[in-house]
């Protein structure tokens, strides 16, 4: 049992490795031509950092530990949006739009699902300093084009507005406690338990507005029903004004809506969605508006963004093969040197045989070899 590794944390082996890295590089030079800056943020932060704006959940996630140089709590990211958020409100101080990017390994105190990892390979893309819908349509496509980059083909997004509950939160003059209650309620879909909850709200009305919302879930004629059953009040328009404008704006992507499909109590402040896809059961990615966050160091400034695991994504595709590798002699002759230096500048494999491993360099892709024919280095079979 020495080598046993903890639950949810796993090795990646060489052929996983490879195809994690060549997505990686093929993700973030997309990124990169449209106007999104690699930032590169620390592995450990002191936890306050890490967790604020976010809310207690993930603090339950993150790992703490002393700093042994100034005795102050550290913790081991679990999320790299808020540190991305640092560095564009603390760092960058743009004062227009600033687009960033980040790519890195998370560690969290327990797996987002069953089948999921501790130690995500998380990928992402913010756009701060535009509180326009625009933002949030630029990276709803973001997302379905770094999808189609990887061959995973996009079932779904699942759109929701937190600013909707909020407002309807307002109108039934919830207050914090019983509002946060409820939105756990919803999130966990607990209709019995909301209603319960709700019982002691003195304006009906308001009192069915929020039980009325895991019922308005589906295409985009979800939001005609929303219309018709929600009060006429202006945060409530401007919600599904956002809404309806997003279905006109994406209808060639597969949308779905779910008024009660919310997340981020302390963190998201507008549009959350959810992209589906490959086969998976759960979301491949995450996102959403958060104009809230930033203000905790000491800016306020608008965001919206996604973010994945690198890992699931490569999981939902097929099992990949060794590289067809070219396994090359020993030997000095300089036109042999200038083959394999061609072979390797053209993407080949070439591996250097090393004496005494005759038969075994299969198992490492080798299906070819270099050998000379008519004075002439040439590839052929491995074994010929």
């Amino acid at each position: 049992m020495r080598w046993v590794l903890p639950d949810f944390v796993q090795d990646v082996l060489p052929v996983e490795a490879a195809r994690l890295e060549d997505i990686r590089r093929r993700l973030l030079d997309a990124f990169r031509v449209r106007g999104y800056r690699l930032v590169m943020p620390p592995l450990i932060e002191y936890l306050d950092a890490l967790t604020t704006g976010a809310g207690q959940d993930l603090r339950l996630c993150t790992y703490q530990l002393a700093d042994q140089l100034s005795g102050r709590v550290m913790g081991v990211r679990a999320d790299m949006t808020p540190q991305v958020t640092r560095i564009d409100s603390h760092l960058l101080n743009s004062t227009g739009v600033s687009r960033l990017c980040y790519c890195g390994s998370v560690l969290r105190t327990r797996p987002s699902s069953l089948t999921a990892t501790r130690e995500p390979l998380q990928l992402g893309a913010e756009l701060y300093g535009h509180a326009g819908l625009e933002a949030d349509i630029e990276i709803l496509r973001l997302l379905a084009e770094t999808l189609r980059l990887v061959d995973v083909p996009l079932m779904r997004f699942d759109i929701g507005h937190v600013g909707l509950f909020h407002a309807l939160a307002d109108h039934a003059a919830l207050n914090d406690a019983v509002r946060e209650e409820a939105f756990c309620l919803l999130q966990g879909k607990d209709i019995g338990g909301l209603g319960a909850l709700l019982s002691n709200v003195k304006d009906h009305s308001a009192r069915e507005a929020i039980l009325v919302l895991p019922e308005l879930y589906g295409g985009a004629e979800t939001l005609d029903v929303a219309e018709a059953r929600l009060p006429r009040i202006p945060a409530v328009s401007a919600a599904l004004g956002d809404l309806r404008r997003l279905a006109h704006e994406l209808a060639d992507l597969p949308l779905g809506f779910d008024l009660a499909d919310l997340r981020g109590y302390h963190y998201h402040s507008g549009l959350v969605f959810a992209a589906y896809g490959g086969g998976a059961h759960a979301a491949l990615a995450l996102g959403g508006r958060y104009d809230h966050v930033a203000e905790a160091f000491g800016r306020a400034r608008a965001a919206t963004g996604f973010s994945l695991d690198l890992r699931e994504l490569v999981g939902c595709l097929p099992v990949a093969a060794l590289p067809d590798a070219i396994l090359a002699p020993t030997g000095k002759d300089p036109a042999l040197q200038d083959e394999i230096s061609r072979l390797r500048a053209a993407g080949e494999v070439v591996i250097d045989a090393l004496p005494g491993h005759e038969g075994t360099w299969k198992e490492v892709g080798c299906h070819r070899q270099l050998a000379k024919r008519e004075g002439r280095w040439t590839v052929i079979a491995l074994g010929e």
